[in-house]
């Protein structure tokens, strides 16, 4: 049986405490939160921090609302609440696209967006979804917060901008006029990682897309923003024609490597079918509502 290396625990009671404890600890502490992917790591000694910090307890994190313009989601809330919030469908349907496709139901009981997002796994969807939506996320520390965008907090292969004793507490999403949004993934068997996956977003001003946003997943070493395949789309009628030269540059912008899930060539069709797809999918939802 596969057991951690020795750690000690600590539960946090309030946002407060939990950034104290982790800038008294230093580097070699982690967050807890629904533990499904540092837990496993932990088992096999990939990942032998020293010190836990759980902040279960922390409710004042898990909340879905729309505040100033925004859609503010509490980094301590669950996969469920994601999936089920009638706020997030009308919003930004990618995210319910996505939870249907995450792991499975224990997982997404106790997962958190926060968690996932940090995890910082380039085959981890809820990074593709906020990438395409625009979001930014709250970092807190002992010196108060800052706001940063998805485009800089993931900074390499499992590594976010969070730094030694700060803490993600929330993620902003942008409400803007106009919005469509869609999730798009393949996977070799149900709630598996991706083989390929595609998040896009397009905000409609009249017939033509006035902005767009477009993520990959599990197609590079990190979450993949394939920024010329929206510079392509802005000011343009959608049409299945754009569509698909959009989803050849996400293609050729992405970096697959192969292994058991498939081969290079495979994962980058897979990334243009899926962008064109999603962007397929975002038009339709966002025309539908202006109508």
């Amino acid at each position: 049986m596969q057991t951690p290396a020795p750690f000690e625990y600590e539960r946090a009671t309030s946002v407060d405490g939990a950034i104290e404890a982790l800038g008294r600890l230093g580097s070699e502490a982690r967050v807890i939160a629904g533990g499904h992917s540092l837990l496993p790591m932990m088992k096999l000694r990939l990942a032998s921090p020293e010190h836990l910090v759980d902040i279960n307890d922390l409710d004042e994190l898990s909340y879905i609302r729309e505040q100033d313009g925004e859609v503010r989601i509490g980094a301590l809330t669950r996969h469920v609440d994601l999936l089920e919030s009638e706020l997030l469908a009308e919003r930004f349907p990618l995210f319910a696209d996505a939870e249907h496709v995450i792991a499975d139901p224990v997982v997404r009981n106790r997962g958190t967006i926060g968690g996932s997002l940090c995890q910082a796994d380039a085959a981890e969807d809820l990074s593709a979804v906020c990438t395409a939506a625009k979001a930014q996320v709250v970092i807190r520390g002992a010196d108060g917060e800052r706001v940063v965008a998805m485009d800089d907090f993931h900074v390499g292969p499992y590594m976010t901008a969070v730094g030694d004793g700060e803490l993600l507490t929330e993620v902003r999403v942008p409400v803007r006029a106009g919005a469509g949004s869609a999730h798009e993934k393949v996977e070799r068997r149900a709630g598996d990682w991706a083989i390929a996956a595609a998040s896009a977003a397009v905000w409609m001003d009249g017939g033509t897309i006035a902005d767009a946003g477009i993520a990959l997943a599990a197609v590079g070493l990190t979450t993949v923003h394939p920024s010329r395949a929206e510079e392509l789309l802005r000011g343009k009628t959608p049409s299945d024609e754009l569509f698909a030269q959009a989803g050849e540059i996400a293609s050729s912008e992405c970096s697959p490597t192969a292994d058991g899930r498939g081969p290079v060539e495979y994962k980058r069709h897979l990334a243009g079918v899926l962008t064109q797809r999603a962007l397929r999918r975002s038009a339709a939802r966002a025309m539908n509502e202006e109508a």
